[in-house]
């Protein structure tokens, strides 16, 4: 049998690889359209794409980035509740409102972007990590 908390942590596995896909499939035509040839493009960062590519098309972009960097403590975490023993039940509930902040988070930049609403569903999903750690720290210093 496995902890319930894993589950939050595949789903947010999958909801990163939907945004990878709607990066690539909207990225790649506007870098076409705007003359990009990534056959002689060297060296380059995504810095660089931001001063040649529409917001909207950025926004995406930067949600996929975001992706890759807070929700990793989330998915170390996760794995330590799991290992304890403490992933089923209310933890498991926090972990997929997480991933349910994340989700909303990431439509939100990648369609809208108003700072404030997505500045409030970063806290949430920040929130959920705190107690998420909290739990993993009661849980492995006991």
């Amino acid at each position: 049998m496995h902890s319930e908390i894993l589950k939050p942590v595949v789903a947010l596995i999958a909801w990163s690889l939907v945004m990878l896909l709607w990066m690539l499939a909207t990225r790649l035509p506007a870098m076409k359209a705007s003359g990009i040839d990534m056959a002689t493009l060297v060296g380059t960062k995504a810095a660089d794409a931001d001063r040649g590519l529409p917001p909207k098309i950025q926004w995406i972009a930067h949600n996929h980035n975001h992706l890759t960097e807070q929700p990793t403590l989330f998915y170390a975490v996760c794995g330590v509740i799991a290992l304890t023993g403490t992933g089923d039940g209310f933890n498991a509930w926090i972990a997929w409102a997480y991933v349910g902040f994340r989700v909303a988070h990431s439509i939100w930049q990648a369609t809208v972007n108003k700072v404030s609403v997505r500045f409030a569903l970063f806290l949430g999903s920040s929130l959920a990590l705190v107690a998420l750690t909290l739990h993993a720290a009661i849980a492995v210093f006991r």
